[in-house]
């Protein structure tokens, strides 16, 4: 590299005697580039560990720094500047400008690939888009534990009421959901199982999914205030304000989330209750604590299969934060659904054959929540999990089989007057 400066100076003094065409600039001007690149690359290799012996070392290093610095003249690179570049040079620099053009190309592509593209709507997709930002599966759940609850309470059955009320629940909770999903659309961006939904892919703007939380919302809470009764209005509203209040930020912030979360889940059959009955009762507070129970195996269950994308998201869950509490927890409310399935008859709620008749899908149920807790892998979480999806359902219509029906309770009410 000492002999570039000389090198230079004679190519500029036979240059500005015999001048030198522009493609013959451009072919220098890539040879002394990659010539410059393969003495970088060089010179960033790590030096293999010598094996020789200590005496040798030192002529070992010259020899290597000789090939390292070693530098070809530049006149065998250089043709006549008399004579015209023959053809083939003068094909290969047309070659070589093509493929500069199309690397340019390709590069601005990628480029315009990576920067943000404004999406526009289609009114064909947009069902499908609202659906995904309400979570549509989610609310159907939540509109399935609320129905629960306005069939288990012992009044006679009301159609209109019981249509008001789901609907008014199934928009409260669509309201909710994409609430939640709009303030957390920089941690779903990180993770692989929220990435895709709408307002993290834009395929939707922030503006219309407020709007559409609040024409859900409004709406929502009107039905259940003024067509069903006061109490079951204000519960909607209560859920609404716990689940994107309180829950969403404290995600990120603590554990507790996950007690708050199954409150939120434990209010809807509490809802379908005191829709029907228009009271707070012993069987609402039953139902409530089946469905809070419920949540911690079926959703610490999914959290652990999670961990590490809710790790790359920034939430504070228990499976990440307290993994060996996450299993206890899911094991001890297995067996707190047994006691609560017990309790039915007591409340006088159901009939004494519902705990026994129940019995053996909650003793599988806590089989599995003990083999999550002794195990700790991904298998037995997916297990316990997938379980929670069919007993649920199952127990709320075992006791909906078993429940004292609303005669049975007013003619011994009139035998105790």
């Amino acid at each position: 590299m000492q002999q570039v400066p000389l090198k230079f100076a004679c190519f500029f003094r036979v240059t500005k005697e015999r001048g030198v065409t522009f493609q013959q600039l451009i072919f220098l001007k890539r040879m002394y580039v990659a010539r410059q690149n393969k003495a970088l690359c060089q010179r960033t290799k790590l030096k293999p560990e010598s094996t020789a012996p200590p005496f040798l070392e030192g002529q070992h290093s010259d020899q290597e720094k000789a090939v390292v610095h070693e530098v070809k003249s530049v006149a065998p690179l250089l043709p006549r500047l008399s004579e015209k570049p023959a053809t083939n040079e003068s094909e290969s620099f047309k070659a070589m400008a093509i493929s500069d053009d199309t690397e340019s190309v390709v590069g601005s592509a990628s480029k315009e690939e990576k920067q943000w593209k404004e999406m526009k709507l289609q009114l064909d997709n947009l069902p499908g888009i609202l659906a995904r930002l309400s979570k549509i599966k989610l609310t159907a759940l939540v509109v399935s534990t609320a129905s629960a609850g306005f069939a288990m309470a012992p009044v006679p059955f009301d159609l209109s009421c019981f249509l008001l009320a789901s609907l008014g629940t199934g928009l409260s909770s669509c309201a909710a959901n994409s609430i939640n999903q709009f303030f957390e659309v920089p941690f779903d961006s990180n993770m692989n199982r929220t990435k895709n939904r709408p307002l993290v892919r834009g395929q939707i703007s922030p503006l219309l999914a407020v709007s559409f939380a609040v024409a859900c919302a409004v709406p929502g809470i009107a039905l259940l205030t003024l067509g069903v009764n006061p109490l079951t209005g204000a519960l909607g509203a209560f859920n609404i304000v716990l689940y994107t209040c309180c829950y969403t930020p404290l995600k990120r912030m603590s554990i507790v989330n996950t007690w708050v979360g199954a409150v939120v889940g434990a209010i809807p059959p509490v809802m379908g209750w005191t829709a029907a009955t228009g009271s707070l009762d012993a069987g609402a507070l039953l139902l409530g604590g089946i469905l809070y129970s419920w949540q911690f195996p079926h959703f610490n269950a999914l959290s652990w299969g999670l961990r590490e994308d809710y790790s790359r998201g920034g939430y504070c869950m228990m499976s990440v934060t307290h993994p060996a509490m996450c299993r206890r927890l899911a094991v001890r409310h297995c067996l707190a659904l047994i006691g609560l399935s017990s309790l039915a008859p007591v409340l006088d709620v159901t009939t004494w054959n519902f705990p026994l008749i129940s019995l053996p899908i909650n003793l599988y149920f806590s089989y599995l929540g003990f083999q999550f807790y002794r195990r700790a892998d991904r298998a037995s979480s997916r297990k316990l999990f997938f379980c929670s999806l069919w007993h649920l359902p199952l127990l709320l219509l075992l006791m909906l089989t078993c429940k004292k029906s609303w005669y049975e309770k007013g003619n011994k009410k009139e035998s105790m007057n």
